[in-house]
């Protein structure tokens, strides 16, 4: 069915919605006949005498976990069928397969069928044929399906916005994504949750999402290019190019804090996938290092140097996040192998082993960890002192053969091992610790490494077979490689080399290919979340000659001077009073340390309530109005963006127009920058 005007489409879409009202009804049904039927099978089990067939108890639990499946498979469709329902599609492609005739395909959220055996009303967005929707002009198109490639013509392409089961629009598009629709979606305002884009997908973003072949692809991604989005719209596509090989169980996303976790746990939802596992560099080293050791977190670090401009701090973490450093580290475990291990004779009741023979144990478990090789020296022995005396002390003395080889080895404890590294690189003053008994942050991964050196990999992962890793460049090469020992498997890397937390750590897509050999890098340059004036803004605070700013215009960012901070919460309690009344939805104040945001939030809380301040123990992101710092606000985008405090006793080092940057690239629609004294040079 062609459907050529727009009352042809309207009563299209009166049929699909009541094919589906019927599909629904159907689920419903099934649902309850599958509950109806677990629940009698229940009584069964629970009612027949213990003393029954155990076959025919063990068949009737088999039938009731099979109809659970079953009732659950029902209940997802219906719950995709109500979505469905709200709005059945958002694009329309017209293809002329090659011999056969033009057929009109819809597009959406979920693919629909009137029954299992008749043909798609609705194809999913992932589906092969979709991709024409996202990746041709009129012309000449293609897809890629299993068993080949199908070529033909597209002849017409339409793209709807169909809300509450009404179509609001719908355009005739010959571009890749009408300009009108993705303006219209990007004017929108900003929530609590991130959202889909399958409806505004562009070609470049597409080419990733399909991208089913790269076993590591590294997405260097512009701020609001969208990468984190198009990472999870990729998830959802493997997820469903991969059905039966992979599950949502299946991938870990690596996130920088519980907020950002919190914030794009809607994406795969609404894609019609659960939520995947999402974690931190702080959980997987505490996964490690167990309570054996506390140790400062990525953020209290960032805050140090920000508050403590600590030179010999700043060049401790420096040197941990080189490659060179690496390589010293993996010199020194290749010596310590070497030397390190240092035994003397052995000698108890006649039973004696010499240096050279133990030595040479030694070298026959090359391929093991270390305390694995001095574990099995010891068994070995004792077994072999056991063997040859068989007295009332062999207990004792195989004890005290196993102890002799144990201490054989100099420094047993990763801890004390590390400590050495610095020692033999003639700089004690590269280790030092937070507070007592607790390892600065830069420390963490370096001491993992030994540990693994020492001990082996106890945290080999089987079950993630995908993971995504978020914020890239905001991780050492260290942290990588550890990461890559845990997970030998897929990889999306993504992050953006201009939005550096702490420059003084970060890695680039260039240095991450490297600890990925045969890696696929990408870049993604076009910006589609600030207006072209705060991306101008931006720019003049980080320059970024590749980057593309959507054409959609807004005021100009405002920077407001004041003479005191009791004016400065003034100004920004007015700007507060403003946005409460206009249309907008979020708004976040910034501040850049955890101690002036939390100043700042007890200040403004007295004229207004609704406000929520939110440090690194949130757990996710408030709607409304939200005071925060500038490193917890990494991957989020509001409204409205007030950056406090810009003054020059504030921001004034590298890592602080870092900082300001990463700020301003929150903002959608309008940007103010508020400040005391002497305004920042950076916005001069």
């Amino acid at each position: 069915m062609l459907n050529p005007h727009l009352e042809d489409e309207k009563k299209y879409l009166e049929e699909v919605i009541s094919l589906m009202e019927k599909a629904k009804g159907k689920a419903t049904e099934k649902i309850e006949g599958y509950t109806e039927g677990i629940v009698e099978k229940k009584k069964y089990v629970w009612s027949s005498p213990q003393s029954s067939d155990m076959a025919e108890r063990a068949i009737s639990r088999m039938d009731i976990e099979e109809d659970v499946i079953f009732a659950e498979m029902a209940l997802k469709n219906f719950h995709q069928l109500e979505k469905s329902i709200k709005s059945p599609y958002f694009g329309r492609i017209d293809f002329k397969e090659e011999e056969k005739g033009e057929e009109a395909y819809y597009i959406g959220i979920y693919g629909f069928s009137e029954s299992t055996y008749s043909n798609p009303l609705v194809f999913d967005w992932r589906a092969p044929l979709s991709s024409i929707f996202y990746d041709f002009e009129k012309g000449e198109a293609f897809y890629e399906a299993p068993s080949g490639v199908v070529s033909g013509e597209l002849a017409r392409k339409r793209q709807y916005k169909i809300r509450d089961s009404q179509m609001e629009y719908m355009i005739e598009s010959d571009l890749n994504i009408n300009d009108d629709v993705l303006q219209k979606e990007l004017s929108k305002h900003s929530n609590e949750k991130m959202k889909n884009i399958v409806s505004t997908i562009q070609k470049e973003q597409n080419a990733i999402i399909r991208n089913n072949k790269a076993k590591v692809l590294i997405i260097q991604g512009a701020a609001g290019s969208g990468k984190t989005s198009i990472a999870l719209h990729r998830t959802a596509f493997l997820l469903y190019r991969n059905k039966g090989n992979l599950r949502s169980e299946n991938f870990l996303i690596i996130s920088p804090n519980k907020v950002f976790g919190s914030y794009i746990s809607n994406v795969l939802p609404e894609l019609g996938e659960e939520n995947i596992y999402e974690t931190g560099f702080e959980d997987l080293a505490e996964e490690f290092l167990g309570e054996d050791y506390k140790f400062q977190t990525f953020f209290q670090q960032v805050e140090k140097i920000l508050e403590n401009k600590d030179k010999d701090f700043i060049k401790r973490l420096s040197l941990k996040a080189t490659v060179k450093f690496i390589k010293e580290l993996n010199a020194f475990l290749k010596y310590a192998d070497e030397e390190f291990f240092q035994p003397e004779d052995i000698n108890y009741g006649g039973f004696r082993v010499s240096k050279a023979q133990l030595k040479k144990r030694y070298e026959l478990y090359k391929s093991d960890p270390i305390k694995t090789r001095i574990e099995k020296m010891g068994i070995f022995f004792s077994e072999n002192y056991k063997m040859e005396f068989r007295d009332e002390a062999e207990i004792a003395i195989a004890r005290k053969i196993r102890k002799h080889i144990e201490k054989s080895f100099l420094y047993l404890d990763p801890l004390a091992l590390y400590k050495q590294f610095y020692k033999h690189i003639g700089y004690e003053k590269g280790f030092k610790m937070a507070e007592k008994n607790t390892l600065e942050w830069a420390d963490v991964f370096p001491l993992i490494y030994v540990q693994i050196f020492l001990e082996g990999n106890k945290h080999k992962n089987t079950v993630i077979k995908h993971v995504l890793v978020d914020e890239m460049q905001d991780y050492t090469p260290i942290q990588y490689i550890i990461l890559k020992k845990i997970f030998n498997c897929p990889m999306t890397i993504l992050g953006d080399k201009y939005q550096r937390l702490n420059p003084y750590t970060s890695s680039a897509m260039e240095l991450i290919s490297k600890i990925f050999p045969g890696a696929e890098c990408v870049e993604l340059n076009k910006s589609y979340r600030s207006t072209i004036e705060i991306v101008d803004f931006s720019l003049k605070l980080q320059e970024n000659k590749d980057i593309i700013p959507m054409e959609r215009h807004g005021d100009k960012p405002e920077i407001i001077g004041l003479n005191t901070f009791e004016e400065e919460a003034g100004k920004i309690s007015a700007l507060i009073s403003a946005y409460e009344k206009s249309d907008y939805t979020s708004l976040g104040i910034l501040c850049k340390t955890g101690s002036q945001a939390e100043a700042l939030y007890h200040e403004l809380i007295k004229s207004h309530k609704n406000i929520s301040l939110i440090d690194s123990q949130s757990e996710a992101l408030t709607e409304g109005i939200v005071i925060t710092t500038i490193h917890m606000c990494k991957g989020l985008e509001f409204d409205e963006i007030i950056i406090s405090g810009v003054s020059e006793e504030n921001f004034n080092t590298q890592i602080d127009q870092s900082f300001l940057y990463i700020a301003c690239t929150r903002a959608m629609h309008k940007l103010y920058l508020t400040f005391t004294g002497e305004m920042s040079k950076f916005l001069a």
